[in-house]
Formats: structure tokens, sequence, C-alpha cells
């Protein structure tokens, strides 16, 4: 099992180095690099500087406010720069954030995401062959670049192209079209998984003639965990606050609606709407989050999660403990997680 932890996303870039660093001393194996207050590729460069055995993945840079070209230079440079190390990670976003925070027109986001991903595929063949560029889409087209302007080939492969997402449609882009799959921290439920997620990935995949199995796939459980009831305690409200958060836009509630929980997630949006932000959180019950996320102690965890996901993925995503003095305790734990079967040790049934 590929072990992820994504670096917190307020994270100061004076201290993304030391932050990776300790990431890379527990064991992981990747880290993901997200995109909310910071540019997330200014944030990997860091990362890839201050690391040598992580693979660093952007999980997710915004797609549809950049150009795919200047997203492929970006992806281009931190790949040679790092050997290899690089993998790129592309999300949509709702269309709030696109129109609202980015001031880019909104389009319906599966197929604009599929002939994005088309076309870094194009011009990453551009660079590494040198041959011209002409891809026509269905959003893009690119049919200009002059040697001057093509950074020419690099020693490794082109950066794998990882998605994120909730519904059906981007799960079937991604079976389709991408290397990596991310599930969605709202949609990290084994029956969602079962019901939704792999189903549409391997529909995607066959749709696409793939022979390589489809995309991998990491989960991203809000796991409630700790060294002991005080450290537990606060990851439950730590989760707690984030889940409810989250769960008010309405584009992230298929869970809720699958576990019968509708009204709670109107009740959220409800409360956002009225701008009453310290309610969210007394919401989510303890009742309602034990069903929604694994809960357990560090000595318990590696045995839940393997009841949940054994079999579904091939990669969790496990945050980093509060405290850096249950690192080397928490540092077993991760051994033992690594050693959950895989979708490929043990297809799920």
């Amino acid at each position: 099992m590929e072990l992820v932890t994504t670096l917190p996303a307020d994270t100061p870039l004076h201290d993304v180095g030391t932050r990776v660093r300790r990431i890379e001393a527990l064991g992981f194996d990747t880290v993901h690099i997200p995109e909310t207050v910071h540019d997330s590729l200014s944030v990997a460069l860091l990362a890839l500087e201050h690391s040598t055995t992580l693979t660093v993945r952007t999980s997710m840079t915004l797609a549809f406010p950049r150009s795919p070209m200047v997203t492929a230079y970006a992806a281009w440079d931190l790949a040679r720069f790092s050997g290899g190390r690089f993998q790129l990670g592309l999300a949509s976003q709702v269309r709030g954030n696109i129109v609202g925070r980015f001031s880019v027109p909104w389009s319906r986001p599966s197929p604009w995401l599929a002939d994005y991903i088309g076309a870094l595929r194009a011009i990453f063949a551009a660079f590494t062959t040198g041959e011209p560029l002409d891809y026509h889409g269905s959003h893009f087209r690119f049919d200009r670049l002059q040697p001057y302007f093509n950074p020419g080939p690099a020693s490794m492969a082109a950066p794998p192209i990882w998605t994120g997402g909730v519904n059906r449609r981007m799960c079937l882009v991604a079976g389709a079209h991408a290397d990596g799959y991310v599930s969605h921290a709202t949609n990290s439920h084994p029956r969602f998984l079962r019901g939704t997620t792999l189903p549409a990935l391997a529909e995607g995949a066959s749709s696409a003639g793939r022979s390589d199995g489809g995309p991998r796939v990491v989960v991203v459980p809000f796991c409630v965990t700790g060294a002991d009831k005080t450290t537990l305690d606060a990851s439950r409200e730590l989760v707690r606050r984030e889940l409810a958060f989250l769960y008010s836009t309405p584009a992230y509630r298929p869970t809720l609606s699958m576990l019968g929980h509708e009204q709670l997630g109107a009740r959220l949006t409800e409360l956002v709407g009225q701008r009453r932000w310290q309610r969210l959180s007394s919401v989510l019950t303890d009742e309602v989050l034990s069903g929604l996320v694994p809960e357990a102690g560090f000595a318990e965890l590696p045995d839940v999660l393997h009841e949940w996901y054994g079999g579904l993925c091939e990669g969790l995503a496990i945050r980093l403990p509060e405290d850096p003095a249950d690192d080397a305790r928490f540092a077993g734990v991760l051994e033992s997680i690594k050693d959950i079967p895989t979708r490929h040790d043990h297809p799920a049934t």
C-alpha cells in the first residue's frame, strides 16, 4: 500500500522544507501538495528541493484557471528538476470557485478536464520529440511551439497525470485518461468506492480501450486517530470541523445521501448561507461521524484501515500526528499500514 500524507494547506513557505523532511523520515512514500492558500506548483518545487526519496504529487492543482501550456511548462520543469519524482494532480473545482474566485468562464467540467489532459499529453509529446505541436480538442487548440520555446526532452518520462473528483462523470474521465485517481475526502467511504468510484473508473478505462488496468487509486479518509484519548479527541474535533465545512457544498454530498443523511447536508448549507460558521460542527454528531470515517487509536489503526480499505485501492492518505513527539511510534503504525493488501494484491468483490 502506498503511504501518502498531505502537507498542511496553511504551511508557511519557510516551513515546507522542515515538514517535508519530517514526512520523509516517517517513511511516507508520497506527499500531496494541496492548492488552497498557496500555489501548488511553487510549494511542490520547495518540497522536491528538500526531499530525496519522496514522490511529490499536487493534489490538486486547479486546471481551469491555467492554460495547459502554462501547466505543462511548470510540470516539465519540476519533473526534470526532481529526476522524475514529481506527479501532476489536476482537479476542476466547483463552479462557484472557478467563476467567483478566479473569474474564469464556466463550462461542463468533465469534457473540459478530459480535453485539458489531452492537450497536456500532446504538449509533453512535443517537448519530448521536437515534432510540431498540433492539438485540436473540444476546448483547446495548440498549433504553435517554435523551437525557441520548446524546453526539449527530459531524461525521464513525462510526469504522470492524476485527477480527483467526486461524481461518476469525473470518475469516467479519470478511468479513460488519468494515470491515477485521488478520491475526495468527503467521498472516501468504502460503500461509495464500491458503488460509484471503482465501477466508473473501470467503465472509463474500458471505453478508452485501456489494457493497463486503469488508473491507480489513492483514497483520502479523514481518519480519527491519536496516541491516547486526548489526541484522539482532538483529532475527532479537527475532522468534525473539516467535514462539516466540506459537506456544506452540495457537490460533495453523495456519501451523505448514500448513508441517509440528506437533511444533515441541507442543514449545513443553510448554516453557511447564514454565515453561522461556528455552528457547523454541531451538526456532525459523534454517531454520524463514526459512520463516515475510520476511528481508532494508533495500535488499532492498521486493522481498522484494513477492514475499511483492504483490496479497494493502491494508496492511503494518512494525516501526520499533531505532535512530533509521537513520530517514532507512528512510524511503526505506518509500517503495518503498508502491509494492507491493495486492489492488485486482493481485488475487491
